[in-house]
């Protein structure tokens, strides 16, 4: 008899109302750019590692830890030092155990019969006037031990679609922490090389101020002598005057990345102890693994948490559907009830009960209705996110590679420019001492110079700044970490 009833639950809870949930296809595109990417960008000799060429690979994978491309051993320190310490990631694994002990719970309340037991013991004076009759008020013991079991059938397989959107969000945390590492080792990478950018410039800046006074003195001479006015000495302290006032800005700025990696390792900016960073000691890579755009979808963590909320949007459905139908629960109990402590336990003492019971929604106003299409509805907006999170991951990549192109081209372009605009200082420099030019010719030299050397500073660190950009918009090799551990 309760093998037949067992096999009767287990055909019973085989069904479940609402939509399956399938992963969205890739979007059917076999590139990210509308016109192909060149096999390699152009390469710039005279720049060392920075000026090579890089070659663009779909056959080769994301390495798990891909900040260590750059060859820079303080920066793989200041890495593990954030994953470490970054209140960041500390919270998101706190969230990623609290949605993982919620499904956890909830598998025991949905799917598992509920015990419980009963111990207890009362002491009761009852008038019998309250039944009627008119003998004396008398005093009674009565103790009771039982345990009862309740199940609640899933028929329609509403608590297994509950469990599946638990079970999604668990997804959902897990892909979020994921990003948040992403995110953290990413920051981590462009704010060093940031910072080794700002410092080049303000090396830049100083060596300009330096030749700017140099020739400040030789223009007082010159006018003690006779030989220029007044007004050159006075534009040449001005353009000098000028040059300083650019410090404060770059300093800010260093300060200010300083204090932003300090609080990407978890420190205060008072208490770290950061390495020195210089921008010729990062290594440029020469390889960079695209992954196909067919795979793209898996690897992105924002895309996987996007397809997570979705797939819990989709389970409520379920959800709703079964709260349409009929809940059939069943209960039993066992126990025993004496008035005498010593003879609880004996078989004349001994109680029992079993039964079903089963609710059906009949009226309610049309509020079970209006829920499922509620769920419908936020399926509905979960799926028009996740495709713009697509879109968004699309042109993220798109955009990266596109750059990447443009840096190497505009890196050749800034060096070569810097090259002709120190060979022209040179010169103008040399004419100026033998009389041949005046003062605005070398103010405009000097001032070419300087702006050409810092914008090819900045040309260099953007091939770093967006090498690193592509690792983390391709999503950073997340899946072979999971895979190796």
């Amino acid at each position: 008899m309760y093998f037949v009833i067992i096999l009767l639950s287990l055909a019973l809870t085989s069904c479940m109302v609402g939509p399956n949930f399938h992963t969205p296809k890739a979007p059917p595109t076999e590139r990210y750019t509308k016109h192909p990417l060149p096999k390699k960008t152009v390469a710039t000799p005279s720049m060392g590692s920075a000026g090579k060429s890089q070659y663009f690979t779909t056959e080769q994978n994301i390495p798990q830890d891909w900040w260590t491309i750059f060859h820079s051993s303080p920066l793989n320190a200041l890495i593990v030092s954030g994953l470490a310490n970054s209140p960041n990631l500390t919270a998101a694994r706190a969230s990623l155990q609290q949605a993982a002990e919620n499904y956890n719970a909830q598998v025991g309340n949905l799917l598992y019969p509920q015990i419980t037991s009963n111990l207890s013991g009362t002491r009761t004076r009852i008038n019998p006037v309250q039944f009627g009759t008119l003998s004396s008020p008398s005093v009674f013991d009565l103790y009771n031990a039982s345990a009862s079991v309740t199940y609640l059938l899933d028929i329609f397989g509403g608590s297994r679609r509950q469990l599946e959107a638990l079970c999604a969000q668990v997804h959902y945390e897990w892909f979020q922490l994921q990003g948040a590492q992403l995110t953290l080792t990413s920051n981590i990478v462009t704010t060093a090389i940031t910072i080794a950018s700002i410092q080049e410039q303000i090396k830049a800046t100083l060596d300009l101020i330096q030749a700017q006074a140099s020739q400040l003195s030789l223009t007082e001479k010159q006018f003690f002598l006779g030989g220029v006015s007044k007004a050159d000495v006075l534009s040449q302290q001005s353009q000098l005057a000028q040059t300083r006032a650019t410090l404060p800005p770059l300093k800010q700025l260093l300060a200010q990345n300083l204090h932003a990696l300090a609080t990407l390792i978890g420190r205060t900016p008072s208490l770290s102890e950061l390495p020195v960073f210089e921008l010729n000691k990062f290594t440029l890579p020469t390889t960079l693994p695209v992954t196909l755009p067919s795979s793209f979808v898996r690897q992105r963590p924002d895309i996987r948490a996007s397809e997570a909320l979705l797939h819990a949007a989709n389970a409520q459905i379920g959800v709703a559907t079964a709260n349409l139908y009929p809940q059939v629960r069943l209960s039993a109990g066992y126990g025993w009830e004496d008035s005498v402590l010593s003879n609880l336990f004996q078989n004349k003492s001994s109680v029992w009960n079993y039964g079903g019971a089963l609710a059906q929604p009949i009226f309610n106003g049309g509020a079970l209705r209006a829920q499922r299409r509620a769920a419908i509805a936020a399926r509905d907006l979960a799926a028009a996110q996740y495709c713009q999170t697509v879109l968004l991951a699309f042109q993220n990549v798109a955009d990266t590679l596109r750059a990447l192109e443009h840096d190497a081209q505009e890196l050749q372009a800034q060096r070569a420019a810097e090259v002709s605009a120190k060979e022209s200082l040179d010169l103008t420099r040399n004419q100026y001492r033998l009389g041949s030019v005046n003062y605005i010719n070398l103010l405009i030299a000097e001032r070419t110079y300087q702006q050409a050397r810092i914008n090819r500073i900045r040309s260099q660190a953007a091939r770093y700044v967006d090498t690193a950009a592509l690792f983390q918009a391709l999503g950073g090799g997340w899946w072979s970490r999971r895979e190796n551990g």
